[in-house]
């Protein structure tokens, strides 16, 4: 049980105990025979069809009830999902980033899903594990992902590198005034972590109840230093800048080797346009044939021939609020969402499924390929309920720009090594 809820505590779905009452267990709210389930999702990662299966499923279902999704982005998590889930007004479902949802859970906001888990199918156990508070799971694994490479001959040539100092060296060669050879922004972080573990850098490591960060180890500092030659010497995108542009970037033939997410390969050929025209964002429509018709990608090389460098192993977990006004049937919807007919389809988009049964519709590609090699080498970040607080402080994204500006990358990590641990161990 989560001890911050206080004297009220989660009872599986349908009761909860309040200290001090009398008559010792009240019995929660019926729910109403019609209404409304409200799923916040998060970007357009989810496809159409996945929306359109949980809405006609829930309906067909749940007589008398709708689904409403909303999308939100990744600032709405960070910004604004607190007040909304502490709020009378609570979405029911949500997607979170995997590093993400144990603040939500430390903090009292998603319901205890114990009692609906052993429905739910064998699950990505990294996924699991990100969702689990003193014991209990509060985010359910939705889908994980990893960072490819990916690259035309047109622009690299036919020779690829076999370790990351090739890959630099590599993307140096090749880059212009206009041309990335790698394409590094900023305020990428996701890309600039496997340059600190490669070298056998870590983010934070814990011992005991404290939180030791380690951006400033001579093996970090080794990383950020060969990542600081990408941002000087491989890269001309934008310093203080994030990697959304990328693929609009590539397809102009202005990118050599683009880490980017596994699915993004449909907005590269265009299957899955990217953007949003109504918020003023470029779409793509896929890159010309020049590109995409010999569009390849391939696991992001380690210091040795041979091993790939470790990733970053992005994925959400979707969570109950725990004021949801229909609890049972947002339980509802959430299995729904990992159940295989739908996983199956955030699989069909390159997404690995958090249900494993479902993994067998991943397309069978080169970047489907990549990006199995990849995840098997991947990492997390630091399982501190508190982690989420550093990414929503920009901490490791306003070090990098510094260090993309030129900046002293001793100091600049000893400094982020100050704000990481005044933060985990508050």
């Amino acid at each position: 049980m989560n001890k911050k809820l206080g004297a009220i505590a989660l009872v599986g779905a349908s009761a909860v105990v309040l200290a001090g009452c009398s008559g010792g267990t009240a019995a929660a709210p019926e729910e109403p025979s019609t209404g409304e389930v409200t799923v916040w999702l998060v970007g357009t990662d989810t496809p159409q069809t996945a929306r359109d299966y949980l809405v006609d499923t829930f309906a067909e279902e749940n007589d008398g009830w709708t689904i409403n999704i909303e999308e939100k982005t990744w600032a709405d998590v960070s910004d604004t999902y607190t007040a909304a889930l502490s709020s009378n007004d609570a979405p029911d479902v949500v997607e979170v980033g995997n590093t993400q949802a144990l603040g939500f859970a430390d903090a009292g906001l998603f319901a205890d899903l114990s009692d609906i888990e052993g429905e739910l199918g064998d699950m990505v156990q990294g996924l699991v594990d990100a969702g689990t508070y003193d014991g209990s799971l509060y985010a359910a694994p939705y889908y994980a992902g990893g960072r490819i490479v990916f690259y035309t001959p047109q622009i690299v040539g036919d020779t690829l590198p076999a370790t990351l100092d090739e890959y630099v060296a590599q993307g140096t060669a090749i880059t212009t005034d206009t041309v990335s050879g790698i394409f590094a922004p900023g305020k990428d972080w996701y890309n600039a972590l496997p340059y600190v573990w490669a070298n056998g850098g870590e983010i934070a490591v814990q011992d005991g109840d404290v939180w030791d960060a380690q951006f400033s180890s001579p093996e970090s500092i080794t990383g950020l230093e060969m990542l600081q030659d990408v941002y000087e010497n491989a890269s001309v995108a934008p310093v203080d800048g994030n990697e959304r542009l990328g693929n609009i970037a590539f397809c102009a033939g202005e990118v050599g080797f683009l880490s980017s997410p596994a699915w993004a390969e449909g907005n590269l050929t265009g299957a899955w346009p990217w953007g949003d025209e109504a918020a003023g964002e470029e779409v793509s429509e896929g890159c010309p044939d020049t590109y995409a018709s010999d569009l390849s990608a391939f696991a992001l090389p380690g210091m040795t021939a041979g091993e790939t460098a470790p990733i970053f192993a992005g994925g959400s977990n979707l969570g109950v609020a725990y004021k949801s006004d229909a609890p049972e049937k947002a339980k509802a919807a959430l299995a729904i969402m990992l159940s295989e007919g739908y996983q199956e389809l955030l699989a069909a988009q390159g997404l690995v499924p958090g249900l494993l049964s479902a993994a067998s519709a991943l397309p069978d590609t080169a970047s489907a390929k990549a990006q199995g090699e990849a995840l098997a080498n991947s990492k997390g970040t630091p399982a501190s309920p508190k982690w989420s607080e550093v990414e929503a402080a920009q901490l490791i994204p306003d070090a990098l720009v510094k260090i993309a500006q030129g900046g002293d990358v001793a100091a600049i990590a000893a400094e982020l090594d100050t704000s990481i641990e005044a933060i985990l161990n508050d």
